[in-house]
């Protein structure tokens, strides 16, 4: 690799720009800029390994090798042939290209990976008279070519698989939420590691796997491998020291204040088994229950639900009758919790007749959302509360 500092690139869900930026500061990153959709920033190679091992917000680290203007698709090939590919991996390595665009003057975004992928390769061939196999499901490296409306950036991916694949799912499949998603919600609630938290409908268990990876201080990349151990000048002692660092860092397991329910069994089952997966299941407490009933497994904290989004016409009936029900339960039941609705029902808010004290656009994919905040104080329910639950367990009202 050149020397640093390097200009990376992390991508991230949007919305999370500005929780990123803090992250990979406090990772040792030098001069975040959070732009639309992720950050950039400068750092040495210890900066690009630690944000692959510990951020938990990233969904990839990319190196920038190259970036230069264009007009068509020949100025781009012209771009990529002018790298020395040959510095950065080996000829044997599997390669697959990528391409994203903002404005983009071109016809097809389809035909630059195809040039790029002609110009890696021809540059190669070049070389070493030889040139590397294209392997769109499992290459070895990465190149990812971002395009605006006049400059072309040619990266590599640091990362290989997304960062929010920890490497401890297990066979309940994809959550709904990605993991890194997740991780900046918990980032935006405000919660420290140490006071109660509560995923009501914990659905698969992401919100639970991530906050007690939090609590515990366990880095999200501890089990996994990253597509810098493929490049050229991969340092493995110094990736070894930092591994090992970040392992020592781990707090002694114990019991969690991490508390999970959901009314569903399957649901449940699917989360005791995404924390057995990462080790976990014997410090966080999960009970069936349905939110309605639930009383607060302690007198404060912070509560985090993730309800149906409501797709249907039928779906948004019976929402729209849940959320009033939802902010009674919460007035009744949670009074000093910090409450948190992520969802893409952007009614919430007014069904369910709290007043939201922070409302923070976000998005699940494609999927525009909000993360709304109720703060559930003495003296705003419409009924009589029921005093929360002293003891240390969620129960059944």
């Amino acid at each position: 690799m050149s020397s640093p500092p390097f200009v990376l690139f992390s991508p991230c869900p949007r919305g999370l720009e500005a929780a990123l930026a803090d992250e990979l500061a406090a990772l040792g990153a030098a001069a975040c800029e959070p732009v639309p959709g992720g950050v950039r920033f400068r750092g040495d190679l210890a900066t690009c390994y630690r944000a692959n091992l510990e951020s938990r917000v990233a969904t990839r680290v990319l190196l920038r090798i190259h970036e230069s203007p264009y007009r068509n698709e020949d100025d781009i090939y012209k771009a990529a042939f002018s790298v020395r590919w040959r510095d950065w991996f080996d000829v044997r390595r599997s390669i697959r290209v990528d391409t994203t665009a903002i404005r983009a003057p071109l016809r097809s975004i389809d035909f630059v990976t195809l040039r790029v992928k002609d110009a890696v390769c021809d540059r190669f061939r070049k070389d070493t008279n030889a040139r590397p196999n294209v392997d769109t499901r499992a290459p070895d490296v990465r190149i990812h070519v971002f395009l605006d409306d006049r400059t072309a950036t040619l990266y590599l991916d640091t990362s290989g698989e997304p960062l929010f694949k920890r490497g401890i799912r297990g066979r309940a499949g994809e959550a709904p939420i990605k993991e890194n998603l997740a991780a900046g919600i918990i980032r935006l609630s405000g919660w420290d590691g140490v006071e109660p938290f509560l995923d009501p409908m914990c659905g698969g268990g992401t919100f639970l796997v991530e906050a007690a990876q939090i609590a515990l201080g366990i880095a999200p990349g501890g089990r996994r491998e990253f597509g810098f151990e493929r490049l050229a000048g991969f340092d493995a002692a110094l990736w070894r020291r930092l591994r090992d660092a970040a392992e020592n860092r781990v707090k002694p397991r114990g019991k969690l204040p991490v508390f999970g329910a959901d009314k569903s069994g399957t649901a449940v089952a699917n989360a005791r088994e995404a924390l057995a997966t990462a080790g976990l299941v014997d410090f966080v407490e999960l009970k069936q229950c349905d939110v309605l009933d639930l009383r607060a497994p302690a007198h404060w904290g912070v509560m985090i639900a993730n309800p149906p989004y409501g797709v249907r016409l039928e779906e948004k009936d019976r929402l729209a009758a849940f959320y009033p029900r939802l902010g009674d339960a919460l007035k009744s039941r949670f009074t000093g919790w910090r409450c948190h609705l992520f969802t893409a029902d952007l009614d919430a808010a007014k069904l369910i007749g709290l007043k939201a004290s922070r409302r923070t656009p976000l998005f699940n994919g494609p999927l525009e959302c909000r993360l709304f905040e109720f703060r559930i104080v003495a003296g705003s329910m419409r009924r009589e509360r029921v005093p929360p639950d002293a003891g240390s367990g969620v129960a059944n009202a």
